[in-house]
């Protein structure tokens, strides 16, 4: 199943970057990863092609006679970062005021980091959510593996309310090994919990990325007429004129995107607000570029 959001283009154009973890991840490829690991455990886990350098011991003759092509066996320790992607899908994803809702941005975000984590043989999974989880792929590093991340998240729709600290410690009681969180939401809710959330998995020596996803009218309130606004997950409803409460509307939108950038960035947690008014494509290959400096 080809994903609607990831055209060849822009394929070719992640193809260039690695989304490689700055901090020591439980896994590791040669030069890609760094790892605590000394040796390996003897749980197989699937087969890589041979890179000049393996040790010859760890050919499978058996692929090399059925193929004509030498491939390694990798074991459980030897795959490469697993990381979590977590999607909110709650009823507030699905505003938007231009062309694109903040779910839908946030899918394609989603299917191109999957599919770049893949690409680098990272094993990646899957968590959706609202006031409680939707759906769970836990992560695998095999390529095929990205038609059932592509088709469970075509299916989200925007639903029930926010529930997003509990679902960040939920996740990180069941993950083990350290390894990459990256969180996809409009933080529409206390960001104090949600915080919370994220440090549970630093405390675990998990990298940590925040993508803050934003609609262009959350940021400049232009509504040019009196409004009805109803809340997303509540249905309560406030009529008000919006020129009259526009100054005080970002300046405490604004001291909540201080407040989060702040928090993260003394927590270790990389924080990345998004506007959907900027082309997905656009936002990640700027991210990307960003970060391959930093490594």
């Amino acid at each position: 199943m080809q994903s609607k959001f990831l055209s060849e283009e822009f394929i070719a154009k992640i193809d260039k970057f690695n989304l490689r973890a700055r901090l020591i991840v439980e896994g590791f490829i040669v030069g890609l990863h760094k790892s605590p690991y000394h040796g390996f455990s003897v749980e197989f886990s699937d087969h890589r092609q041979y890179i000049p350098g393996d040790p010859i011991r760890r050919v499978d003759w058996k692929v090399y006679a059925k193929t004509n092509k030498y491939y390694i066996k990798r074991y459980e320790e030897e795959t490469n970062l697993k990381s979590y992607i977590i999607v909110d899908h709650s009823n507030s994803m699905g505003y938007t005021s231009g062309k694109i809702s903040k779910l839908e941005y946030a899918k394609a975000l989603a299917s191109a980091l999957g599919y770049l984590m893949l690409s680098q043989q990272d094993a990646v999974g899957l968590l959706t959510y609202t006031d409680v989880i939707t759906s769970y792929i836990p992560p695998r590093s095999v390529r095929s593996y990205l038609n059932i991340i592509f088709k469970e998240l075509f299916k989200l729709k925007p639903q029930d309310r926010t529930q997003t600290a509990d679902i960040l410690h939920s996740l990180a009681d069941r993950i083990k090994k350290r390894g990459l969180i990256i969180l996809i939401s409009d933080m529409i809710d206390d960001p104090d919990k949600i915080l919370q959330g994220l440090q549970h998995f630093r405390h675990q020596k998990h990298e940590v990325i925040l993508f803050h996803i934003q609609d262009q009218q959350e940021l400049s309130f232009d509504f040019k007429r009196e409004t009805e606004f109803i809340d997303a997950e509540t249905n309560e409803k406030i009529v008000v004129n919006p020129w009259q409460i526009r100054k005080d509307y970002q300046e405490s939108y604004q001291e909540v995107v201080r407040y989060l950038k702040t928090k993260c960035h003394e927590a270790f947690i990389e924080y990345n607000p998004i506007s959907t008014s900027t082309p997905f494509e656009q936002s990640l290959l700027q991210y990307l570029a960003k970060r391959s400096k930093l490594m």
